[in-house]
């Protein structure tokens, strides 16, 4: 049991590498610990259950956030988010638990093995937990090397192979510790302070503008969760969006308002269309969270699509994306007859469910270039955020973090950053309250606003890099990179026979 226990502790320290704290040397430590705790497994069953609670210890302080959802549903209490945090940790726990079961089987006889075996194992079962029933991706190890210098083989092998990257990290250090060696304990101990990427830091200076670039404006309203599902806060709040985008002054802007933030039908509602109109100017193009309303499916009451809308000149509708990966519980509810005779909902009010979009798209932006979409939590999905058919010279990620507590949205900052330096893509966020943004394609903050706080971003938008090897392979190199550490352990295997 003290085991056990251990294991839970390790997961706990783990967690901390996650931003807002960003404590990663910790992560790297807490898988050393998982190392020593795998080797000295007596039983595989002793191995997968040492595993299962170190992920529980990691989901259940990583994840803290969601509680926080529970809060603004009125139909629900509030302490069921804990209850829901726990739940979602005892399942996603099974991914940890078949990595360390797989280490230990395959690496057992000969322990120089059980770091590549570990590092290839956690590559896969990570995917597996970002893919397997509608994928829950969000907090990948790898997030936490966001700002060191480890994170730019990210460009190479994805965050899945940065994750494996943890892990051979960690068994260096175990490696030291099993050996007694103090050299190579001490060097690498050392490491993170060398491998510190100083310059990523909130604190460190912006790239500088390239001023032949297009001009944005992005908007954060600062909007409380509360106040967006209240229907009498809907005027108000499409108002102050309206003056903080400001009158068009001739030069081109492309405006970048957050996720729903239009409440009304730009189809049909003339009133808004007109105040919309007033705000875009000849040379300017809007880009609107909102909502499509679409023809619900057999037995269900209602249903709309999640929608992202590009707005021209008198507010005319140039263009839609439909989110495509949706929240489960939070924009559909799962098994909806039978959750719903329990008396549960979605965490989001709504009548019915949303429906899915068909996936990465890019739409043609005039005098602005091509941009891809991906509305809220679908970017924290590696390797699938963008037509690879159709490349676009940057993403858009309009998200509401306003209901993800005070860990949530610095976590999807994070994630957002490793999809620009995957993609070799600048990155654009608007939230209705933080954490807004602009993130170059080398994964850099160019610039920044933080939660709960009224304001705007005038920048520029920041050039592509050329296609890197994952924006142009994805995810086959992870699984390279993991077979690669499968071939390393064999050929470890036949040296030491």
């Amino acid at each position: 049991m003290k085991s056990l226990g251990l294991s839970f502790l390790l997961g706990l320290v783990s967690a901390t590498g996650f931003q807002p704290l960003g404590l990663w040397p910790l992560t790297i430590l807490a898988f050393t610990g998982l190392l020593l705790l795998i080797e000295r497994a007596p039983s595989l069953r002793s191995a997968l259950a040492r595993g299962w609670w170190f992920g529980m210890g990691q989901f259940v302080l990583g994840l803290n956030w969601i509680a926080t959802a529970f809060t603004y549903q009125a139909a629900m209490p509030a302490w069921l988010g804990w209850i829901a945090v726990v739940v979602l940790s005892f399942y996603l726990s099974v991914y940890t638990a078949a990595a360390t079961g797989l280490a230990w089987r395959w690496a057992r006889p000969h322990k120089a093995m059980l770091v590549l075996i570990l590092a290839a194992a956690w590559i896969v079962t990570e995917w597996l937990r970002g893919t397997l029933f509608t994928g829950f991706a969000w907090n990948p190890v790898g997030v936490s090397l966001i700002d060191t210098w480890a994170k730019w083989p990210a460009r190479l092998i994805g965050t899945y192979g940065l994750s494996g990257l943890v892990i051979l990290w960690a068994g260096l250090l175990w490696w030291a510790a099993r050996h007694r060696n103090r050299a190579l304990g001490v060097a690498v101990a050392l490491l993170p302070v060398l491998l510190a990427d100083l310059r990523l830091t909130g604190a460190a200076a912006a790239p500088e503008q390239d001023r032949a670039r297009p001009a944005l404006r992005v908007v954060q309203p600062d909007i409380p969760q509360e106040e967006r599902q209240n229907a009498l806060q809907e005027d108000r709040n499409f108002i102050k969006l309206l003056r903080l985008t400001g009158l068009p002054d001739g030069a081109p802007r492309l405006i970048l308002w957050p996720e729903a933030a239009v409440p009304y039908n730009l189809h049909a509602d003339r009133v808004a269309q007109e105040m919309l109109a007033s705000r875009i100017g000849p040379r300017d193009l809007l880009l609107t969270g909102g909502i499509e309303i679409a023809e619900p499916p057999p037995g269900v009451a209602a249903a709309e699509y999640n929608s992202l809308y590009l707005l021209g000149p008198g507010a005319m509708i140039l263009g839609r994306y439909d989110k495509a990966h949706l929240v489960p519980y939070g924009e559909y509810l799962p098994m909806r007859p039978f959750l719903t005779a329990l008396g549960l909902s979605r965490l989001v009010p709504g009548a019915g469910d949303i429906l899915s979009g068909p996936g990465p798209g890019t739409l043609d932006l005039p005098g602005f270039g091509r941009m891809g979409a991906q509305i809220c939590y679908e970017i924290i999905f590696s390797g699938e955020v963008v037509d690879r058919a159709n490349r676009p010279d940057f993403l858009f990620n309009p998200s509401n973090d306003a209901w993800f507590g005070a860990w949530g949205p610095p976590q999807h900052f994070a994630q957002a950053r490793l999809r620009a330096l995957e993609e070799g893509l600048p990155i654009v966020r608007s939230t209705p309250t933080g954490i807004t943004g602009v993130i170059d394609a080398q994964g850099r903050i160019v610039e920044r606003l933080p939660q709960h706080e009224e304001g705007v971003i005038d920048t520029r938008l920041p050039r592509a890099a050329a296609a890197t090897p994952f924006a142009q392979l994805g995810n086959l190199l992870p699984f390279a990179f993991a077979l690669l550490l499968v071939a390393a352990a064999i050929a470890v295997r036949r040296k030491t026979r």
